[in-house]
């Protein structure tokens, strides 16, 4: 089975393909949010450079969030289209199950951040058992001094960060826990091959979602919603 994966969720675009236990080619850019501009000329160009179709694609996996409104919304309406216009399956996997799964047989507890502005990270626990990635914690946008807070009432001796919020929270998390370690860089940018790994073992399993119903895992409110409601007090949904 083929399935190709986009993830446009954070700061970096990333399409990939893979075929049952083999990854058969990836493109990431990390550098500007211009998703709108350049995932389809990633996507355009694997497939080419693979020598295949979109006739060739079994099926699709996206990233339904958390991360950037924007980017989310582009990378999905992009799947739906491509799963629409070819009659294939396609599933949506967090954005924070993908980074985890960058550690995956790393021991202890996997804590992805992902910034979400103001001292505040999407983020949700995970372990790595029995071959399989284990979620521990529902996901949430939380302050980082809570989260810190949480993982110390873990009582777990390791403890392994993965995502963009390592360059701005590694300092105060060094100071915090004795037996942490943090992903190297070039796994703290969430991988359309993770994606697509974790998809592609649902898919398999028959497990697939519904255009019309799909949507992606905001989490919190846009900056335009809280901005409404701090100016009229309103919800933007009354």
């Amino acid at each position: 089975m083929k399935v190709l994966s986009i993830d446009s969720s954070t700061a970096s675009a990333s399409c990939a393909v893979l075929e049952d236990n083999k990854l058969l080619g990836e493109i990431t850019f990390n550098d500007k949010k211009q998703h709108s501009v350049i995932l389809m000329p990633q996507i355009d160009t694997l497939l080419k450079n693979l020598k295949l179709t979109l006739n060739d694609i079994d099926g699709f996996v996206v990233s339904k969030g958390p991360g950037s409104f924007t980017g989310l919304r582009i990378g999905i309406a992009t799947v739906k289209g491509l799963a629409q216009g070819t009659d294939k399956p396609f599933i949506g996997i967090s954005t924070l199950d993908a980074l985890a799964y960058n550690l995956a047989y790393t021991s202890g507890i996997i804590c992805p951040i992902m910034d979400a502005l103001r001292d505040n990270v999407y983020t949700a626990l995970y372990t790595f058992n029995n071959h399989k990635l284990q979620q521990l914690t529902d996901y949430t946008a939380i302050h980082i001094d809570d989260l810190i807070s949480i993982l110390k009432a873990q009582n777990e001796k390791n403890i392994s960060f993965i995502g963009d919020g390592i360059p701005k929270f590694r300092e105060k998390l060094s100071n915090e826990f004795e037996n942490i370690f943090f992903a190297p860089p070039h796994l703290n940018v969430a991988k359309a091959s993770s994606l697509g790994e974790l998809g592609l073992l649902k898919l398999k399993e028959g497990e697939s979602d519904n255009i019309l119903s799909f949507a992606p895992i905001y989490i919190r409110k846009s900056q335009a919603e809280r901005e409404y409601e701090k100016k009229t007090g309103m919800s933007i949904n009354e």
